[in-house]
């Protein structure tokens, strides 16, 4: 992990000092019809840009459908694009540290830039009982769990700070982006409130993953309690024997009938603990990245999350 981001770093900055010469009329490219530029790393961001800016604003997200969010690297096209912008959205946390290394070398930048993690109250990532953690030493320094997006109530703040930078933006639309807001604020909250229904209706609190678990925000809103195998961020694929084992006990002594994996994931640690406790593997959706064929077919955030509600109830059952 840490060679990897070394490396982001250095293309960053290399590509950086060459792009200043060869990107002069991207901008005009980039806002063709009027239209404002909107850049971002993951979907997240790209989906709540959507919702805000209708047919407004060209939206661009850098990481490539079907890909593991974790292992991206930016592209010198990714580094223009990201400095034409007239907005730039990104997340923030030790994932995105080449980002912040490369607008502080970049003599060019976007107009305005949104990190979703100052759009609300940060979590410290967290190692629950029986999770196996990251081998990288991190000494005393706070580590923030990154996946901000995972409660509904907080994309409402990142969709309402997405707003007032489109509003400074382009203030001839003003009322357009206020209204789309509005609207999508509605459907955010209904859905937050589907989320507080399964749960207090449900037998049980708690979440098992045999996978990554990316809801450290989504747990602490709705008051649920979660055993896993690693934390939201790790690079680690292959569990301690004594992780396995852990949750396989607690699938059994709380006769849990749901595992969960995330998005892109083998599964098979999940397959594992099923083949040993009888319990179903289903996938609960982070949303950090889409298919190509969600893509095309327009899928958006509250869908995914959608599909977790009704997830969540049966895990909860």
């Amino acid at each position: 992990m840490k060679i990897k981001r070394i490396l982001c770093i250095m293309v960053a900055v290399l590509i950086t000092a060459v792009c200043f010469c060869s990107c002069t009329g991207t901008d005009e490219k980039n806002k063709k019809g009027g239209k404002i530029s909107v850049v971002t790393t993951i979907f997240p961001p790209y989906d709540f840009a959507r919702q805000v800016a209708g047919d407004k604003a060209e939206l661009t997200m850098l990481l490539k459908p079907g890909t593991e969010s974790h292992n991206y690297d930016p592209t010198p096209q990714d580094i223009i694009k990201i400095q034409d912008a007239d907005l730039f959205i990104y997340v923030g946390g030790e994932s995105d540290k080449w980002v912040e290394d490369m607008l502080a070398s970049a003599s060019k930048k976007p107009k305005k830039i949104i990190v979703m993690m100052d759009c609300v109250n940060k979590l410290e990532e967290e190692i629950v009982e029986g999770m196996q953690a990251e081998e990288e030493e991190h000494g005393d320094e706070v580590e923030y769990d990154e996946h901000v997006w995972t409660s509904p109530k907080n994309a409402i703040k990142i969709s309402k700070t997405i707003c007032e930078a489109m509003k400074e933006l382009d203030s001839t639309n003003e009322a357009f982006y206020e209204k789309n807001t509005n609207e999508y604020s509605k459907q955010l909250s209904s859905l937050s409130y589907d989320f507080q229904n399964v749960v207090d209706n449900g037998r049980r609190n708690t979440m098992i993953f045999g996978d990554r678990f990316p809801f450290k925000y989504f747990a602490d809103e709705y008051g649920l309690k979660y055993y896993a195998a690693f934390p939201g961020c790790s690079s680690e694929t292959e569990p301690s024997a004594a992780t396995v084992a852990f949750l396989i006990d607690k699938v059994k002594e709380e006769n849990i009938p749901v595992v969960f994996t995330i998005e892109f994931s083998s599964g098979k640690i999940a397959d594992t603990i099923c083949e040993s406790t009888g319990a179903k593997k289903l996938m609960m959706h982070s949303c950090h990245n889409i298919t190509q064929e969600q893509l095309d077919s327009g899928v958006t955030y509250i869908e995914l999350m959608r599909n977790n509600v009704t997830a969540l109830k049966e895990a909860l059952s």
